[in-house]
């Protein structure tokens, strides 16, 4: 660390020098070009003695204990209990951002928890959490501190979830994932038009991001998109991405349909019907996604898990609370043995539905 440089700003790996002076971030495909004293896009990355620095290491939002469910990822360790956080900024300009208040932020008072790596391990062995998550902004744009927290999780037996929109260059793509277990990711649209125009981002990037997660990862991923409507929620979209979905990822990543409720700068659209997410559900399940969910709903069946082979429930759902387990210590579906694809223990957890807001400091070293 710089002498006189604050703990929360470190030095990044992914970026380069330009002929004209401004250094270039390499994180995600906005390539930000920066002139010394420059924030990003995402206002987290920094040109700094000419170099990029992160400035939130070690800074979070807030942390809280929740279902696994509620990332949402329905075939990763069911049941247990994860324990979230995350920092400021964002990397897209998202106009229905639904965590604005988080990675809109301008204001390092955002930053309320101070947690090293090795602090958010030992809270979630100690909380009993089975995994991590990166979550309410995207865990690319604090990459160094992720990967950090990741290893100090590994090395207590404890699992790693991002939730991310897949905006990510392929180097640093690489390190991230590396350290991650599982992912879901956020598949906003399946057309450029609304990546540019409503997230001022890239549709291609993310599809880049699945397919190497799906084919060159252990990675267990999901993917989550919000229907909007009249913006993303046609039957044609709806098609053309469940089709793209099984013919380049293969038919076991769950897909996630969930509602949209007006927020951020988009509160002139309707909240999603519900109609549509179970049309979008049928859909998928058309053309060969076998594992389709609604959510933000009230829906157990749309939340609930069911053999492709005998159509029987092997997981069931109420809300965020297991109703039926019918998996085998194996993974198999109890009425006909068929697989069921995830990562599953030999039997599910019991954490619910509950939210538990968590003091860091409670966990810190000279806490104990």
């Amino acid at each position: 660390m710089v002498e006189g440089q604050q703990p929360s700003v470190v030095p990044t790996e992914f970026w380069s020098r330009l002929d004209d002076g401004r250094i270039q971030c390499e994180v995600c495909p906005r390539l930000c070009k920066l002139h010394e004293g420059q924030r990003g896009f995402c206002f987290v990355r920094a040109c700094q003695d000419g170099r990029i620095v992160l400035t939130t290491y070690g800074r979070s939002s807030g942390f809280c204990i929740d279902p696994i469910e509620k990332k949402p990822l329905n075939h990763f360790l069911p049941g247990t209990p994860v324990l979230s956080f995350g920092t400021a900024g964002c990397n897209l300009g998202c106009k229905f951002c639904q965590n604005w208040d988080i990675s809109k932020s301008r204001e390092l008072d955002t930053l309320a928890d101070e947690a090293s790596p090795e602090t958010i391990a030992r809270a979630a062995a100690q909380l009993g959490c089975r995994s991590v998550a990166f979550t309410y902004n995207d865990p690319v744009i604090f990459l160094e501190y992720a990967v950090d927290v990741a290893e100090a999780c590994h090395q207590r037996g404890i699992k790693t979830v991002a939730v991310t929109a897949g905006e990510m260059c392929p180097k640093p793509r690489e390190r991230f994932y590396r350290v991650m277990d599982a992912a879901n990711v956020d598949l906003k649209a399946f057309t450029e038009d609304f990546y540019r125009n409503i997230c001022a981002g890239q549709l291609q990037p993310v599809l880049d991001t699945l397919v190497y997660l799906k084919h060159h990862t252990r990675v267990w991923v999901e993917i989550t998109t919000l229907l909007i409507p009249g913006l993303n929620d046609s039957e044609q979209e709806i098609e053309a991405m469940t089709t793209w979905v099984v013919e380049n990822l293969g038919p076991d990543v769950p897909m996630h349909f969930t509602a949209f409720h007006p927020d951020w700068k988009m509160r002139d659209r309707p909240p999603t019907p519900p109609s549509t997410l179970s049309r979008a559900r049928a859909i998928a399940r058309k053309n060969g996604v076998r594992y389709a969910y609604t959510g933000n709903v009230h829906d157990k069946e749309g939340g609930s898990t069911y053999c492709y082979s005998c159509g029987r429930c092997v997981i069931g759902r109420d809300w965020f609370v297991l109703s039926e387990w019918n998996l085998t210590a194996e993974g198999r579906c109890a009425f006909c043995g068929t697989p069921c694809s995830g990562v599953f223990e030999p039997s599910p957890g019991s954490w619910g539905a509950r939210r538990m807001p968590v003091r860091l400091r409670d966990f810190s070293a000279r806490g104990l």
